[in-house]
């Protein structure tokens, strides 16, 4: 296993090699240019490069990460988490800014700090793999610490030397850090971080991930009836089945039609009574953070490209799509899964999650 500031400093690399992580933003040539100076090593020159082109385009995510790369290469840590920090107020919907601050804080051994950014990178996207690992590191190495501090001061707990050696054991020799092998995925901000080929790739525009293909509902059998029967929705489920799964489909599009016009009431009316948050976030809070993101300024597209909805009995349905989202300043794209329920006759979600 590489050591715990090695591990941080290859992932955080790798985002490197995949500044499409902000998703299906097109980087111009320029930003293709800067990474590779980066890669080569001439760190200076692009940062000179990477400045030049923020003046034009102060706003672009893909342009403002790369810097936070490229200062966290040149060993300026402060700026680099200046420039991490305004991304995650400005975009805080994406978790890999708030990776990369942890990378910095835990290289400069704050370990809290780093806890904190990896538990929002979680609470943003609970299916962000890298941000639970390294969470995961960042606890053993509290840990350590603890486990010093009470040998320090008794040296004859024997519990704590087991421990302590337990924990070293694991950070030195455990599982190894997986840099991706085969073709890379593509990475947008409602998906977990996306790997990169084993060979430093060049900043580029990853592909768009396949739409998950759901298996059709297969018609319910015929229920047996008697000849005295006379109730025609009985002999038809299939009718049933059917109607149900449109009235699902038509409770995600005006949902995406909702968030679209950024109709506050409508989009949160969207949503079960039961509802699973993210992280298990209070619903007032989880509401006022939606309300926040819908209300700030600048208009707002969402589509649900390739739906596909299966119902699973009377009142519980899955829907899966392509998610598009874009407004002025970013354009994502990412694979998204519904549960929908039944209640009080309409369709809501109950559960939303990034992926199948």
């Amino acid at each position: 296993m590489l050591p715990f500031h090695s591990r941080f400093a290859q992932l955080l690399l790798l985002a490197a090699f995949a500044v499409g992580l902000i998703g299906q933003v097109h980087a111009a040539d320029s930003l293709q240019d800067i990474s590779k100076l980066l890669k080569q090593g001439h760190q200076a020159q692009a940062l000179e490069q990477v400045d030049k082109y923020l003046v034009g385009k102060p706003k672009d995510a893909q342009g403002r990460f790369l810097k936070g790369l490229i200062l966290t290469e040149l060993n300026r840590p402060t700026e680099a988490i200046a420039v991490f920090q305004k991304l995650t107020e400005d975009y805080p919907e994406l978790p890999e800014p708030y990776n990369n601050l942890a990378v910095i804080y835990a290289q400069l051994k704050q370990y809290d700090k780093a806890r904190q950014a990896l538990e929002m990178a979680i609470r943003t996207h609970p299916s962000y793999a890298t941000a639970h690992e390294n969470l995961g590191d960042i606890y053993a190495r509290m840990a350590s610490q603890a486990y010093d501090k009470a040998l320090q001061l008794d040296s004859s707990n024997t519990s704590a030397q087991t421990k302590l050696s337990m924990i070293r054991d694991l950070m030195g020799n455990g599982r190894q850090t997986k840099a991706a092998p085969g073709a890379p995925v593509a990475v947008a901000s409602n998906d977990a971080p996306a790997t990169t080929d084993s060979k430093p790739a060049e900043t580029k525009v990853l592909p768009a991930a396949k739409v998950v293909e759901v298996r059709p509902v297969e018609p319910t059998k015929p229920i047996e009836t008697k000849p005295v029967e006379t109730k025609p929705m009985d002999t038809k489920p299939a009718t049933k089945a059917g109607n149900a799964t449109a009235e699902a489909r038509k409770a995600v599009e005006a949902w995406t039609s909702a968030w679209s016009r950024k109709d506050v009431a409508a989009y949160l009316g969207s949503y079960a009574k039961d509802f699973q948050t993210p992280a298990g976030m209070a619903r007032p809070a989880w509401e006022a953070e939606r309300r926040q993101r819908l209300t700030k300024p600048g208009a707002i597209e969402v589509s649900a490209e390739g739906l596909r909805v299966a119902v699973d009995g009377p009142d519980h349905a899955t829907a899966q799509f392509r998610q598009h989202y874009k407004s002025a300043n970013l354009k994502t794209s990412s694979t998204k899964t519904l549960v929908l329920v039944r209640q009080d006759g309409n369709w809501l979600i109950q559960q939303e999650k990034v992926g199948r």
